[in-house]
């Protein structure tokens, strides 16, 4: 047995961290665009959006 403490799993690098946690950011920019886009379009559309026909 090794007194040695071993890291579980893959270990990232400054450069790998920064990269991911850019692509974190530009996704989360992306889906909070994508929400912003549909309500505006909802409230564009109006009330008429929850009347139709059965």
């Amino acid at each position: 047995m090794a007194d040695k403490q071993d890291p579980d799993g893959i270990v990232l690098t400054e450069a790998q961290k920064r990269s991911r946690r850019q692509r974190s950011i530009a996704i989360a920019l992306a889906l909070g665009v994508l929400v912003v886009l549909f309500f505006a379009v909802t409230m564009v559309k109006g009330p008429a959006v929850l009347v139709r026909p059965l």
